[in-house]
């Protein structure tokens, strides 16, 4: 958000104050300029009238809120305009701290996200505990014999379906209920949620009832006890186990599924002449390996609608499948999992059954047309999940990602580098995703006063289609973002999406990376052949800088600082020297430049790792790392897959460009990574989880290398290399993420930072792990080495003779004392390099004196001296 100039006058006294100070956040929010003058009247008079036109309403079993519009009239298009409050606002680093600290935040912000549902539960319980005999034998068996007296009256032979339900019942109740005696003509029994534990106990009344169709035990500790196998063999009618079908399934279990059959119409055989009827069945999450041979075309011809999601069926082929479901003549709306047992593609499933008008919930004519091959209008919610021990602070931060939102200040000069998070109010918050959305939001800061200081931020609610009386009011939660900027993978961070789909663009991902490798492990290095740049007169080099370290510390006799940048000879500075920036100056291509052509492929973290991709494949010391601008798909599956597999799933998030570990943050969250898009382009890169420690504290190194020469490949490292250190120790608590102390190591820009010489680190940590450095080192080298090699096999347009450059490197250890790269910087900071002495570890072994460091760089790059440094 970029506001205009202030009113000359200060504070804003009229609706035009209002529009010339705001003009650029009116046009930038999309509000429509019909509305302009009916905001500016509530933000002044600070109307919040929402709670007269709209109603929160509970959904997903409590789980979840919704906004319904329930003012008595229906509201027209862009008729009026809301003002929704802020309930929160933090940077990310301050969340979990406020939360703590702040009185009854965490509180509300639970409430909010429905996070506090079994607290509210257990109050509720608390208040009616007098009335609540539940888990009492009396109390079931008072149940027991309502059921009895009910299906007596259908007459004594009638089928029985008993729901018991979330009713206590532990193995001595279940005996003593002696279900099958009061119901010989048991077909189904739901005993869901009770205390039954003991196997024998179960089967011994399990069996007692052979009629039975379906049975529920789900949520009994039993389950885990190796009961299912005795259930299957035991009950040779069993077409329902715990929801899930059996390989009996047939007429009923499909009868069941249609609403024909269930507990209001419980029968123990289903008539041909029903199943004729039947148009609808939901098959969904019901374990099925093969369908029923019930399930054809002759038995169903009337079936017009199919569900078969969330099932494996993989015992018929997809060719089969699809040869079956052409048969039914009626169908026209299916529902399945894509990728799944039809195959990876919609549109190739519209092709094999053409009479489909609905393809999960998508308009086939648009499928064809959009060319979508992964379609789902029926995604179900990705609800917050909890454990009751987990305090409430945490259980926010767990479920915020679901309904934060974000802007960036700014004024005239800068923006601001670090984005403001927020929650909106109880009504904005309600408000849930749709694709036809009929509400538009934007957040929107007034300024009173007419400066960005005194700014008050809100959220503006309008809404962009009619809307009727009790109607859900929507949003578009990525409005503006379509397929090209992966909308359906974003969609994830607020549904459960189809994860076979990711885990197979995983899969692609991982086979086309095994197949990169246009570098040689055996590659011959050749002998540096750069000579110094130095006149053949004798003269000085002639150096413009804008760097004061350089001003400073350059003091030998060859070289000599100029401030006209048209008679250097080297130009050494901390800008980008692009074309525009050389017709500025008036520079000329002979006149030596601290950067290298393209060299973006190294500095820049997406493109760092595309390169080294491209070069190596999929290295040891280089973690699994994705740009979230165009590989989000492959990214979610990795993070499937490895869920799946229950392996470490912590990963970083790291701006394509910024330094300082600026908007980066380290979250095991999937809803989080994709929601941190937001904020700027970034890689996502999976976590050093376990780093090797020094006392216990996380650390990196700092490594310098000077390049002469790309192609032939000609570097240097310096011989001074240090140690940072983050302040606190090191642990993998999620509350810990929020620590920039804790994760990150550089702390020269927050005051607390303990510098440690070289030597000393090297000494001390060779004696708490007992390795040897000059081990680790070498496999430092070699790594550096390699990164270098990826720019100039897939970047050899990099080459330029006036070019000579120096990067930090900076790397760490995993506990293994395995070198992983983290980053390559442009013109890095050598503030500690020149500040400190030093003893060299390798080569010479010399003191190294810090105010010499500058010198010994430039006599590295431009006069071919290696005092202090070791070629690569």
């Amino acid at each position: 958000m970029s506001p205009a100039a202030a009113a000359s006058d200060g504070r804003i006294r009229s609706y035009e104050d209002f529009a010339r100070v705001h003009a650029y956040l009116l046009a930038a929010s999309g509000i429509p300029p019909s509305l302009h003058e009916r905001l500016y009247r509530k933000l002044a008079d600070e109307v919040f009238d929402g709670g007269e036109v709209f109603a929160v309403e509970p959904c997903e079993e409590g789980r979840q809120r919704r906004l319904v519009l329930a003012a008595e009239e229906p509201l027209g298009r862009e008729s009026d305009v809301f003002l929704v409050d802020h309930a929160w606002s933090f940077r990310l680093s301050d969340a979990f701290k406020q939360l703590r600290e702040v009185p009854g935040l965490a509180e509300r912000m639970a409430a909010l996200m429905c996070v506090d549902l079994d607290r509210r539960i257990e109050t509720e319980e608390s208040d009616e505990h007098d009335g609540d005999r539940s888990g009492s034998l009396e109390h079931v068996l008072q149940i027991v014999e309502k059921e009895k007296a009910r299906i007596q009256e259908r007459g004594s032979d009638s089928a029985a379906w008993i729901e018991l339900e979330e009713l206590g019942i532990d193995d001595d109740m279940l005996v003593a209920l002696d279900l099958s005696a009061k119901f010989p003509n048991m077909v189904a029994l739901n005993l869901w949620g009770n205390k039954l534990q003991d196997t024998e106990t179960v089967m011994q009344e399990i069996r007692k009832c052979p009629q039975l169709k379906a049975l529920w035990l789900n949520e009994n500790p039993v389950v885990g006890k190796g009961i299912n196998k005795a259930v299957l063999d035991g009950l040779s009618e069993l077409e329902i186990y715990n929801s899930h079908f059996t390989s009996k399934a047939g007429e009923w279990a499909l009868s069941f599924c249609a609403d024909i059959v269930g507990a209001d119409n419980p029968c123990s055989s289903v008539e041909s002449t029903l199943l004729e009827s039947i148009v609808t069945i939901d098959l969904s999450d019901r374990c099925i390996h093969k369908l029923p041979e019930v399930l054809s075309p002759s038995k169903l011809p009337s079936l017009s609608k199919l569900n078969i999601r969330g099932n494996p069926l993989d015992q018929i082929s997809r060719d089969n499948l699809l040869k079956l479901f052409s048969g039914f003549t009626q169908l026209q709306e299916l529902e399945v999992d894509i990728p799944g047992p039809l195959g990876n593609s919609a549109i190739s499933i519209l092709e094999a059954l053409p009479n489909l008008c609905l393809l999960n919930g998508v308009n086939s004519s648009s499928i064809i047309e959009t060319g979508k091959h992964i379609v789902d209008s029926a995604l179900q919610p990705r609800l917050p999940e909890w454990s009751p021990e987990e305090p409430l602070a945490e259980r926010v931060i767990g479920a915020m990602w679901l309904y934060l939102m974000t802007y960036r200040l700014a004024d005239e000069e800068k923006i601001d580098e670090t984005p403001v998070w927020y929650v909106m109010d109880e009504l904005g918050s309600a408000m849930r995703h749709s694709d036809n959305a009929n509400f538009r939001i934007a957040p929107f800061l007034f300024m009173p006063e007419g400066k960005l200081a005194t700014a008050i931020s809100y959220t503006i609610l309008w809404p962009t289609h009619d809307v009727q009386t009790g109607e859900e009011c929507t949003r578009d939660f990525l409005f503006g973002i379509g397929e090209e900027k992966q909308r359906s993978a974003r969609l994830t961070a607020w549904f459960r999406t189809p994860e076979n789909y990711f885990i197979q663009e995983f899969r692609k991902c991982q086979e086309q990376l095994q197949s990169n490798s246009i570098c040689s492990s055996t590659k011959t290095k050749e002998a540096p052949s750069t000579k110094s740049v130095r006149p053949s007169d004798g003269r000085a080099l002639r150096v413009y800088t804008d760097i004061p370290h350089v001003e400073e510390f350059l003091t030998r006799p060859e070289f000599v600082l100029t401030i006209d940048p048209k008679e250097a000879d080297i130009i050494w500075v901390s800008m980008q020297v692009d074309s525009e920036v050389k017709n500025a100056l008036g520079l000329t291509d002979q006149q030596y430049t601290n950067q290298f052509p393209f060299e973006a492929c190294l500095v820049m973290k997406h493109n760092l790792a595309e390169t080294i991709h491209k070069a190596w494949g999929s290295p040891e010391w280089l973690q699994p790392t994705y740009n979230l601008e165009t590989h989000l798909s492959p990214l979610i599956g990795d993070y499937c897959t490895r869920k799946r597999d229950g392996m470490d799933n912590l990963w970083i998030m790291k701006p394509w460009n910024m330094a300082r570990t600026i908007d980066t943050t380290v979250t095991g969250d999937l809803s989080a990574i994709i929601r941190l898009m937001e904020t700027g382009p970034k890689i996502c890169q999976k976590y050093i989880e376990r780093p090797v420690l020094f006392q216990g504290r996380k650390f990196d190194l700092r490594y310098i290398v000077l390049v002469r020469s790309i192609c032939p490949l000609e570097i240097f490292l310096s011989d001074v290399f240090w140690v940072r250190l983050a302040n606190n120790q090191y642990t993998l608590e999620k509350t810990s993420f929020f620590e920039y102390e804790t994760h990150f190591t550089v702390m020269n820009y927050i005051g607390r930072m303990n510098h440690m010489n070289t030597p000393e680190f090297v000494k001390e940590f060779e004696e708490e792990h007992q390795v040897k450095w000059l081990e680790i080192h070498e496999s430092i080298r070699s790594m550096i080495r390699c990164v270098f090699e990826s720019a100039a096999a897939v970047h050899p347009e990099m080459q330029n003779p006036f070019s000579r450059a120096m990067y930090g490197v900076d790397v760490m250890l995993d506990n293994r004392f395995k070198p992983k790269i983290l980053e390559v910087t442009y013109c890095p900071d050598c503030g500690r390099a020149c500040k400190y002495d030093t003893q060299a570890l390798v080569g010479s072994k010399n003191t190294i004196k810090g105010t010499d460091f500058f010198n010994t760089v430039f006599g590295c790059l431009f006069l071919g001296e290696q005092t202090n440094v070791s070629p690569l």
